[in-house]
This record gives structure tokens, C-alpha cells and sequence, in this order.
């Protein structure tokens, strides 16, 4: 019995962060439009400076990010971690 609770409650933790993680994707996605141009056929152009500074950071460990983008990345895990304690009955 202990074992389908403790399956429930993860399903339902899984749930619940991926919805969180979906409203995380959409607002990054928001952000990558508003950044680029938009061209007739509906594609996109992203500046130059931008896909630079991506494509590094998605190169770099996370150990190798200045502190403003390992500040950044934990900004976004704070989103998750109401919902984790939450789950772990620690509110």
C-alpha cells in the first residue's frame, strides 16, 4: 500500500513540475521571439550577439558561468522548489 502512495504522490509531483518547467519553456520562448525579428514568412532572426553568447553558454559547464548566469539558472530552480517542500510537507 505504502508503495502505490508513495507512486501517487511522485506522479503528482511529476505533474506538478512539469507544468512549472512548461511555464518556465514558454516564458524563455516569449523571450527568444521578442528578441529576434520577425520576417514575412513568420520565421525568425536571432541577433548575432545573442546566439553567440548562447551557443557559449550551452558549451560551458555550469561551474564555468560567471556568477550572474549561475544567478540566473538559480533564479529559475527557485521556481521549483515551493512546489518540491510542498510535496515533502515542509511549507
Amino acid at each position: 500500500m505504502a508503495l502505490s502512495n508513495t507512486q501517487a504522490e511522485l506522479d503528482a509531483l511529476l505533474e506538478d513540475l512539469a507544468a512549472l518547467e512548461h511555464e518556465r519553456w514558454a516564458h524563455w520562448q516569449r523571450y527568444m521571439h521578442d528578441q529576434g525579428q520577425r520576417l514575412p514568412d513568420g520565421s525568425l532572426v536571432i541577433p548575432v550577439e545573442l546566439v553567440r553568447r548562447w551557443d557559449r553558454q550551452i558549451d560551458c559547464a555550469y561551474e564555468q558561468l560567471s556568477e550572474a548566469e549561475k544567478e540566473s539558472d538559480r533564479q529559475q530552480v527557485r521556481r521549483y522548489l515551493p512546489i518540491v517542500l510542498a510535496r515533502l510537507g515542509r511549507d
